[in-house]
């Protein structure tokens, strides 16, 4: 379940019922100086999936992990995986205006806490979005709070950021004081990249801050919780 991605959200909802919307974004504030900076965590290998007799062919299917870590004593993680033909089974959604949205391939934000996926209730294509080859603009410049329990406002939960291709990283500032940074990661041969930092039971979010690679603020947001 998740807090905003305002169109994505609608596309995702109506194509498969899920229970939360999808969030994909961006946001920043200056590099924290004083209390120490934690890195939500360091991100995991390729893991990429391609047919058995394939000779060097393009994977059809790559994850790449974002971030991983624990939180409140459980394990999280978020992975993007792109499928670069819509995979089997899955159906392009239909728009608010009767219209068919539009797409080549799909890209899907995998999100864990605790061993259990979140919107694993709204099926396999939950918080997934479909987009055109692995240059899209449209899969970039949003942001989500997400988490198994009231839309993502209580429990552990996971802010998950996909933004534009000048921010390196994001930063969390929360209600005691934490710093939470987190890099980002871009699938490899696509342009889709994304940040994922968690957010324990209890805490609030005070600002949310990403930069370039040259440690410039180039947003600030305190409108998250």
């Amino acid at each position: 379940m998740a807090l905003s991605f305002a169109r994505k959200a609608a596309l995702a909802t109506v194509a498969v019922a899920a229970l939360g919307g999808i969030s994909f974004g961006a946001s920043a504030s200056e590099a924290a100086s004083g209390p120490a900076v934690h890195p939500a965590s360091a991100p995991a290998s390729v893991v990429a999936k391609q047919p058995a007799s394939a000779h060097r062919q393009v994977p059809q299917v790559v994850t790449q992990v974002i971030g991983s870590g624990r939180v409140d004593g459980h394990r999280w993680s978020v992975a993007l995986e792109f499928h670069r033909t819509l995979p089997k089974g899955y159906t392009l959604p239909r728009l608010p205006d009767g219209s068919s949205a539009q797409g080549t391939s799909l890209l899907c934000q995998r999100m864990y806490i605790g061993g259990v996926r979140i919107d694993h209730q709204g099926g396999p294509w939950s918080d997934c979005q479909p987009v055109t080859g692995t240059q899209d603009p449209h899969a970039s410049g949003e942001m989500g709070l997400w988490g198994l329990h009231d839309k993502g406002l209580s429990g552990s939960r996971l802010m998950v950021s996909n933004p534009e291709a000048d921010v390196a990283y994001g930063v969390l500032t929360l209600s005691d004081g934490t710093h939470v940074k987190a890099t980002t990661v871009t699938v490899p041969g696509t342009t889709y990249r994304a940040w994922a930092a968690p957010i324990p039971n209890g805490q609030t979010i005070t600002a949310v801050d990403q930069y370039d690679t040259h440690d410039k603020r180039l947003t600030h947001d305190t409108n998250w919780r």
